[in-house]
C-alpha cells in the first residue's frame, strides 16, 4: 500500500499524467523530476524530455497505463488514491503493532489453524477482493472507457448498465453481455461504445491492443465467485468440510509402492516455518514468471502493448523476481532438512523416500542437463561452422512441430495443421467463433500483437538452451537440498548446519559442500538462465517491433548470429553512454553494465576453484554408474 501510495503521489506531483492521458501513444510518461546539483548542461539536456524543461526520469513501469485503464484521469484522482492507500497502510501498521502486544498477541495454535486460515484467505483475500475489483471495473473503469466520468460525487446516480439489477434478479444475465463495444470504439469516448458490462469476446480492443475491459470484469467476477465457494471447503467450527490432516494421511498409493504416502506431512509442514516459506516462495515464483509471460502476451492495460520499453522492462523485472523467489524456495527447503526434518515423524513417507532415492534423482537430472547441453551446443556449433564456410543451407534446422501443433489447435492458421480451432470444418471452430470468443481467432492470427508468436528452428534451439539452464539450476538446488543432511562424502553434514566452510584438513573435499554453497552456485545459474530468457524475448520482439521478423528467424540458428545481429548491432547506445561529445540518458547503465560484469567475473573466479562441490557430485555419479547394467561392464578401482 505504501509503495503504490508513493508512486501515485510522485506522479501526481512531478509527473505529466494529465498530458499523457490526452495522447498515450506519443507523450512520454514522467516518473519524477531529477534534482541533482552535480548535473551539468549535458546531463540536464540528456534527461529533459516528456514535454518539460527540466531533467526527469521517464516511467517504464506501466503505472500510467494501469491507472488510465482503471478509470483515473486527473492528478486529483491520483492524490485521492495516494491518500486512501496511505490511510490503509497506517491501519495495517497499527494492526501489526497491536498484534505484538501481550493482550492481543495470537498464540501458537492460532498460527497452526490451517483450515481456518485457508478458508479466510480463499474467501476473503482472493474471493471477496476479486468480486470487489470486478465491481470497481464495472462501476468506474468501464464507464470511464466510454467517456462517462464516475466519481465520489455521482457514483450512486450513474447506472453501470441501463437495466440496473433488474436483469440479475429476473435471471436474464445474458443481457449484461449484449451490445458490447464495437471494433471502432475510441477508448475514453462514447464513439463506438456499447452498454455490455460482462462479456466473453476474446482478443483485443483494436485501438488499445489490450484485453476488453468487459472481459476482464467478467473474469474477476467468475474467479471471485469460485474462490468464495472454495473458502467453504475446509472444516472449522462445524462438522462439515475437509480436514487437511485426513486428506494427507489418506493419500497413499493403493499399490503400496509409495510407502506411507503423505502420512506425517501435515505435522511436518505445520511445525516448520522454513517448509511453509519454501512452499510459498515456490508458488509465488511460478506465479511471478507467469505474470511476466501474460503481461506481454495478453496485455490488460490500455496502450501498454505499444510502449515497447515498458513491455521489455516489465518482462525482465518479473522474470528476475521469479528467479530469486524460486531459488529462495530451495534454500529454505534445505534449511528445513537441516533444522526441522524429523526422520521418525516421516518414516517411509514421500519425504523419506525422496531422501532415500536422492542419488537416482540427482544422477537423472545430471543426465538430462548433459544431454540438453551437448545436443543444443552441438547443433549451434554445427550451424556456426557451415554458415562460416558459406553453406548456410547445410544447417540442421529442427521445426518445433509439437509446439506448432498446439498453436494450431488454439487457432493459429499459418502452419497448415487444420486441427481444432484452425480447421474450418471443426465443431470447435464454429462453436468458438459464433457463440463465444469471437475476437480470439482474429487476435491469434494478427501480426500486431505478441499472442502466440510464430515459432521456428531458432525458437526450438533457444528453448532447449533455456531448458539446459533451467535443469542445471534445478540440479544444483535439488542436490544442495537433498544432500543437506549428509552425503557419502560427509555423512554427518547436518550437524554442521546449513552453512559451513570446511571441516579441516583431515577431511579433504569437505570445503564448499554445504547447502549454502549449492545455493550460491545456483544463483549464478539462475541469473544465467534469466539472461538467456530475456535476450531471447528481447531479440524476438525487437525484430517484430522493427518490422523485420525475418532477421530473428535467419540469424538465431547459430551463435555468431546472436553475437553479431543481436548483441553487437544493438550495443551502440550502451557503448556511447559516455563518449567524447558528452553523455546521454543511458550513461549510468553503461557504467552499471561494466560494474555488473566485474562482480560476475570476480564471483565466478571463486566459483570455478570449488573442489568439494564437484567431488561430492562425482561420487553421486559413480554411484549411478555402478548401478547401471551396461556401465557396470567398465569398472575402476578407488585405491
Amino acid at each position: 500500500f505504501l509503495w503504490t501510495s508513493g508512486n501515485l503521489f510522485h506522479v501526481a506531483w512531478q509527473g505529466n499524467f494529465e498530458q499523457w492521458v490526452l495522447n498515450p501513444l506519443k507523450v512520454k510518461p514522467i516518473a519524477h523530476a531529477i534534482w541533482d546539483p552535480h548535473f551539468g548542461q549535458p546531463a540536464v539536456k540528456a534527461f529533459t524530455k516528456g514535454g518539460v524543461s527540466y531533467p526527469v526520469n521517464i516511467a517504464t513501469s506501466g503505472v500510467y497505463h494501469w491507472w488510465y485503464t482503471i478509470g483515473m484521469r486527473t492528478n486529483n484522482d491520483l492524490y485521492s488514491g495516494s491518500i486512501f492507500l496511505l490511510i490503509l497502510a497506517s491501519v495495517m501498521l497499527f494492526a501489526g503493532w497491536l498484534h505484538l502486544q501481550p493482550k492481543f498477541r495470537p498464540g501458537l495454535a492460532w498460527f497452526k489453524n490451517n483450515e481456518s486460515r485457508l478458508n479466510h484467505h480463499l474467501s476473503g483475500l482472493f474471493g471477496f477482493s476479486s468480486v470487489a475489483w470486478s465491481g470497481h471495473l464495472i462501476h468506474v473503469a468501464i464507464p470511464e472507457s466510454r467517456g462517462l466520468h464516475v466519481g465520489w460525487d455521482n457514483f450512486t446516480k450513474v447506472y453501470p448498465h441501463p437495466e440496473g439489477l433488474k436483469a440479475f434478479f429476473t435471471g436474464n444475465w445474458s443481457n449484461y453481455a449484449a451490445n458490447p463495444d464495437t471494433a471502432d470504439h475510441i477508448f475514453g469516448t462514447t464513439e463506438g461504445s456499447g452498454t455490455a458490462i460482462l462479456t466473453f469476446l476474446g482478443g483485443f480492443h483494436p485501438q488499445t491492443q489490450s484485453l476488453w475491459l468487459t472481459d476482464i470484469a467478467h473474469h474477476h467476477l467468475a474467479i471471485g465467485v469460485i474462490f468464495i465457494f472454495a473458502g467453504h471447503m475446509y472444516r472449522t467450527n462445524w462438522g462439515i468440510g475437509h480436514s487437511l490432516k485426513e486428506i494427507l494421511d489418506a493419500h497413499r498409493a493403493p499399490s503400496g509402492r509409495l510407502g506411507n504416502g503423505h502420512k506425517g506431512l501435515f505435522e511436518t509442514i505445520s511445525n516448520s516455518l522454513h517448509f511453509q516459506l519454501g512452499l510459498a516462495l515456490a508458488s509465488l515464483g511460478v506465479i511471478t514468471s507467469l505474470v511476466a509471460q501474460h503481461m506481454y502476451a495478453l496485455p490488460s492495460y490500455a496502450f501498454i502493448a505499444k510502449d515497447y520499453v515498458t513491455q521489455a522492462a516489465l518482462y525482465t523485472h518479473h522474470q528476475y523476481i521469479a528467479g530469486f523467489l524460486m531459488v529462495g524456495a530451495f534454500a529454505h527447503g534445505a534449511i528445513f532438512f537441516v533444522r526441522d526434518y524429523d526422520p521418525e515423524q516421516n518414516k517411509n513417507n514421500v519425504l523419506a523416500r525422496m531422501l532415500e532415492h536422492k542419488e537416482a534423482i540427482i544422477s537423472h537430472l545430471s543426465w538430462v542437463s548433459l544431454f540438453l547441453g551437448f545436443h543444443t551446443l552441438g547443433l549451434y556449433v554445427h550451424n556456426d561452422v557451415v554458415v562460416a564456410f558459406g553453406t548456410p543451407e547445410k544447417q540442421i534446422l529442427v521445426e518445433p512441430v509439437f509446439a506448432q501443433w498446439i498453436q494450431a489447435s488454439s487457432g493459429k492458421a499459418m502452419y497448415g495443421f487444420d486441427v481444432l480451432l484452425s480447421a474450418n470444418t471443426s465443431i470447435a471452430k464454429n462453436a468458438s467463433s459464433n457463440i463465444w470468443l469471437p475476437g480470439w481467432l482474429e487476435a491469434i492470427n494478427s501480426g500486431k500483437n505478441s499472442l502466440f508468436l510464430p515459432i521456428g528452428p531458432g525458437d526450438f534451439l533457444v528453448h532447449h538452451a533455456i531448458a539446459l539452464a533451467l535443469h542445471t539450476t534445478t540440479l544444483i538446488l535439488v542436490k544442495g537440498a537433498l544432500d543437506a543432511r549428509g552425503s557419502k562424502l560427509m555423512p554427518d553434514k547436518k550437524d554442521f548446519g546449513y552453512s559451513f566452510p570446511c571441516d579441516g584438513p583431515g577431511r579433504g573435499g569437505t570445503c564448499d559442500i554445504s547447502a549454502w554453497d549449492a545455493f550460491y552456485l545456483s544463483m549464478f545459474w539462475m541469473l544465467n538462465t534469466i539472461g538467456w530468457v530475456t535476450f531471447y524475448w528481447h531479440w524476438k520482439h525487437v525484430t517484430i517491433w522493427q518490422g523485420n521478423a525475418g532477421q530473428f528467424n535467419e540469424s538465431s540458428t547459430y551463435i555468431m548470429g546472436w553475437l553479431r545481429d543481436y548483441l553487437w548491432l544493438n550495443s551502440s547506445p550502451l557503448i556511447n553512454g559516455y563518449n567524447p561529445f558528452g553523455m546521454n540518458s543511458l550513461s549510468v547503465w553503461a557504467w552499471m553494465f561494466l560494474f555488473g560484469h566485474l562482480i560476475w567475473a570476480t564471483g565466478f573466479m571463486f566459483l570455478i576453484s570449488w573442489r568439494g562441490y564437484w567431488q561430492e557430485l562425482i561420487e553421486t555419479l559413480v554411484w549411478a554408474h555402478e548401478r547401471t547394467p551396461l556401465a557396470n561392464l567398465v569398472r575402476w578401482r578407488d585405491k
